[in-house]
């Protein structure tokens, strides 16, 4: 035949191909990642083929995909050197969507037995054979995304090894042709395929060089096959790595190769303080290589932040935004490279795939176990990643139930102990006789914390507390975790009882109050009324006359601060604890009735408001505050 054929797409094409363009897609961009894709799936299948027939390359052993962008004719080529399609091919594979020539190729490759002809050849074809599996289109839609920015697609093709050239043409909706192409056209492609696109009115800045560019290095980097950018003027230029490093093995690659690759992969501006590299066969087969940034970004706590670990399916960038890592451990950048995650229509939903979610599972523990190793081998860079990201990796500790307890020895602490930071394994030797809790303070400020008066009955006994400041320490602690079968015990929450635990050696036992200090609570609860929900004699402190704490029943004072910000405060009142020992309460209990029902109002709202200063807090009214404390001074009380 020497005249083109008129086609009719097949099965509702129309509302097929309008739905794909219009909807599936929703970036533009794609449609180049696709074109790049499909070239790449030709170069394979033909470096495949040409093992066991090597004229099918003839002398053009370069495999490469060219694009040409031409501003006068308003088109842009995307062409490549690889396998070719006859004219059949053209209409079977190009005229039905989602009928996919990498699908039937990939079974073809299953159906070869393992030994077939000259041994040496068969023996080459197994080597290869992984390689030519790991082909990238697997559901033949992404060709169409071209009809997003073109009006008119016209692809020539010619067969390797064969004489014949092709011209498939479309514009859209209507349908195709197919037919023998011109000796120009013919001329233009001596193998492969050239696809030209007659681009929309609104899709024309792609024709701009940069805009390329910049597509290619985004979501084809890696593409193992060189992308060379056509110039009006000058040579073909290389526009992508063509390498993936990750790809190869961890021996072949340099440190500085490493940190060339953060620096291009992830973005990085500072060194990488940790890198992962390896790779994963069997069941699922991917590449890993993360980073662990040097210094923290400054989004990092931004709610909208997502994951900065990209995905790529067999050199072929996908996504960023498939959680491939738990918002825990956001601070990893990198790329993860799946040869197993399919390239479908709903790459939007890929966190739903369970192939991801696999690969999900499997790279969050071996992260986890990296950075175990990590804190063993380098305890002063440890420290320092403690210092950039220990507050987002404990947010695992209130959202990853499984592995709590590995994040929980990952974590590390400041405490009443002084140094920098603590583990909990070395908390637990410095725990003291009788001591079967593990207690902590939680708060926002550091050197508030050290100065709490609710340390004192554990600071008498030389019992180490965790000081928690982070948001998130409010949180997890609800939990009702447990290191070892030592559960957590607030030190602001509750009775608080540590009489168990003997004094240090030279250290004064706190006398013992008398009956007049229930009265005086008695009374002063009466006074503040509302303000409090009790008013009680004091187990925890020692020097310090007052502090607030929360009810046993309610939530931690912090935990409670931080929901009221968002309304979602419990509304529960504080505990008044006073300490009846401490000379100021001492002579105000031994008034007894001789000090009026105004005065003893009066201090007792004076405590409150000390006790609130204490707290980090300011007084509930500040002027009445102030009134009270100099009517008292004036006094001599």
């Amino acid at each position: 035949m020497t005249t083109p054929q008129k086609h009719a797409y097949q099965a509702e094409v129309g509302r097929l191909l309008h739905l794909m363009v219009h909807s599936v897609y929703t970036d533009k961009d794609i449609f180049l990642r696709e074109l790049i894709s499909n070239a790449s799936d030709a170069c394979d299948k033909l470096r495949f083929e040409a093992i066991s027939n090597p004229a099918l390359l003839g002398p053009d052993e370069r495999l490469t995909i060219t694009i040409t962008p031409d501003a006068a004719a308003g088109t842009l080529t995307i062409a490549d050197n690889g396998i070719g399609m006859d004219r059949a091919e053209l209409t079977d594979n190009l005229g039905t969507i989602a009928r996919s020539g990498t699908r039937a190729f990939l079974d073809k490759l299953g159906d070869k037995p393992a030994s077939v002809g000259d041994p040496a050849v068969s023996a080459a074809a197994a080597a290869a054979r992984p390689e030519g599996g790991s082909l990238i289109g697997q559901f033949g839609v992404g060709f169409y995304s071209a009809f997003m920015v073109a009006s008119d697609i016209e692809v020539v093709s010619r067969k390797a090894g064969a004489d014949e050239a092709s011209v498939w043409q479309s514009e859209g909706e209507g349908g195709f042709t197919v037919g023998p192409a011109s000796p120009d056209q013919a001329s233009q492609v001596p193998r492969g395929i050239a696809i030209r696109l007659k681009l929309k009115p609104d899709a024309l800045h792609y024709l701009d060089e940069h805009e390329l560019e910049r597509i290619v290095r985004t979501y084809s980097d890696h593409i193992l096959f060189p992308v060379e950018l056509k110039a009006v003027e000058g040579e073909p230029r290389q526009i992508n790595a063509a390498s993936a490093l990750w790809q190869r093995s961890k021996s072949e690659v340099s440190a500085e190769q490493y940190g060339q690759a953060y620096k291009s992969i992830a973005g990085g501006f500072d060194e990488p303080r940790l890198t992962l590299h390896y790779k994963v066969e069997g069941r699922q087969s991917y590449a890993v290589l993360l980073f662990v940034p040097g210094t923290r970004p400054f989004d990092l706590f931004d709610p909208t932040r997502k994951g900065r670990v990209k995905l790529y399916v067999r050199r072929v960038f996908i996504t960023q935004d498939a959680d491939l890592l738990p918002a825990y451990l956001r601070f990893m950048r990198g790329v993860i490279d799946s040869e197993d995650v399919p390239l479908n229509i709903s790459r939007e939903m890929l966190q739903n795939n369970p192939l991801v979610a696999g690969i999900r599972k499997a790279v969050t523990g071996r992260v986890l176990s990296e950075l175990e190793t990590f804190s063993g081998r380098d305890e002063a860079g440890y420290g320092a990643f403690i210092e950039a990201f220990g507050a987002v990796l404990k947010e695992g500790l209130y959202e990853d139930f499984e592995r709590r307890d590995q994040l929980l020895g990952l974590a590390r602490f400041h405490t009443s102990a002084g140094e920098p930071w603590r583990s909990l394994a070395q908390y637990e030797q410095s725990l003291r006789p009788n001591q079967t809790e593990i207690y902590y303070l939680t708060g926002d400020n550091l050197a508030r914390l050290k100065a709490s008066p609710q340390l004192e009955a554990a600071r008498a006994r030389g019992i180490e507390v965790l000081l928690l400041t982070d948001p998130v320490d409010a949180f997890w602690v609800t939990g009702r975790p447990d290191w070892k079968g030592k559960p957590f015990k607030s030190l602001t929450q509750g009775d608080v009882d540590l009489s168990l635990v003997p004094r240090l050696e030279g250290d004064a036992p706190t006398p013992e109050a008398d009956g007049k200090a229930a009265v005086l609570a008695a009374k002063f609860k009466e006074a503040l009324g509302e303000a409090v929900s009790d008013v009680m004699v004091s187990k925890r402190l020692v020097a310090s006359a007052v502090c607030l704490v929360a009810p046993k029943q309610g939530p931690d004072l912090t935990l409670d601060r931080l929901l009221a910000k968002q309304d979602r405060g419990s509304g529960v009142k504080p505990v008044l604890e006073i300490n009846a020992t401490h000379p100021l309460l001492v002579a105000i209990a031994a008034k007894g009735t001789q000090a009026g029902a105004a005065d003893i109002a009066g201090l007792a709202h004076l405590l409150l408001d000390q006790a609130r200063i204490l707290d980090g807090q300011t007084p509930t009214d500040p002027a009445k505050f102030a009134e009270i404390m100099n009517r008292m001074v004036l006094r001599g009380l």
